[in-house]
């Protein structure tokens, strides 16, 4: 039977900015693998920076052959959104031809909680620190950045949530000139982490500028061929399934970092708990979690992803794996 696809929509709690714009709905691929009496499933989001539509991933699922595997499957499509959502689906609809849960298919210990970051959209500083303030119980805030004007916002932020461990992300939106002023000031605030500072593009700058905190890859970062290019620039890197082309390449993208020597951090695109799913594998270990996608919607998936103090917890059979 041929991969079925949807497109669903999920409206947020409250609207979402990064420095590249807003939105208040998250608009997902849902893909649907049926076969031999069983269907498994798997959900992407289309990235406008990489010039992924709801179209062009529909197209692109819609042309592969009838019966496709997973290895087939990484040959026939680049990664992306559209061999994300069709991966997991085959690995969801392979465990359940199984009776056996995903993490037994790919011989993976038995996953836990994993604490995950929770991500405060681009404000003011005003707006920011009572963000921060109604989420100082989190243990760990994910700051969105990416304008000349941030210490404000990052100063707002701390004095809202004092106790909080804190990363940054500039979604690109930085020179090197304006990282290089910043990253002391990132460092007096207890800032851990600051991720993609400048353009994909332009990040050979890095190569050459003292790193006070450690900077994680995420638009220079898709897949194990991006590896080579990050040397010298990077010391962790950001694993998204929507990047890699699903749970089969993030596995192996994984392993391949670890043993280059970086670091490893799990993210996800504002999706629901479907595609958080197979991420929660991923994140088994890593240095930094950022699967918090379903705490921003006002709607999620049945059988969603439990959250607690201890963190994101792995799927439940009902969703996925």
């Amino acid at each position: 039977m041929a991969i079925e696809t949807s497109r669903d929509v999920f409206p947020l709690a409250q609207a979402f900015t990064i420095s590249r714009g807003s939105r208040t709905e998250a608009r997902v691929l849902t893909a649907r693998v049926t076969r031999a009496d069983a269907t498994g499933w798997g959900e992407c989001v289309p990235y406008a920076r990489y010039d992924e539509t709801l179209e062009s991933v529909e197209a692109e699922i819609a042309g592969l052959p009838d019966g496709i595997d997973r290895a087939a499957l990484q040959e026939a499509l680049p990664p992306g959104a559209a061999r994300n959502a069709v991966d997991c689906a085959l690995w969801d609809w392979e465990a359940k031809r199984a009776g056996r849960r995903v993490w037994e298919l790919a011989g993976l210990p038995a996953p836990g909680p994993e604490i995950t970051a929770y991500t405060l959209s681009l404000d003011t500083p005003e707006a920011m620190e009572a963000q921060a303030a109604r989420h100082a119980h989190r243990p760990l805030l994910k700051i969105k950045l990416g304008t000349p004007e941030d210490m404000p916002r990052v100063e707002a932020v701390r004095r809202g949530a004092p106790r909080s461990r804190i990363i940054v992300d500039a979604n690109e939106g930085w020179s090197a000139e304006v990282y290089a002023d910043l990253a002391p000031h990132l460092v007096r605030l207890g800032v851990e982490m600051v991720e993609q500072p400048l353009p994909a593009g332009e990040d050979d700058a890095l190569a050459g500028m003292a790193r006070p905190l450690p900077v994680c890859a995420d638009e220079s970062c898709h897949d194990r061929a991006s590896l080579p290019a990050l040397a010298g620039k990077y010391d962790m890197i950001n694993i998204k399934l929507d990047k890699t082309g699903g749970l089969t390449e993030a596995l192996a993208l994984r392993d391949s970092a670890r043993q280059a020597g970086y670091g490893i951090m799990v993210g996800c695109m504002v999706g629901s708990s479907l595609a958080m799913a197979p991420a929660v594998l991923v994140a088994q270990g890593a240095a930094v979690t950022d699967l918090d996608g379903p705490l921003l919607l006002a709607e999620d998936r049945a059988a969603p992803l439990a959250y607690d103090e201890t963190g994101v917890h792995p799927p439940a059979p009902a969703l996925w794996g």
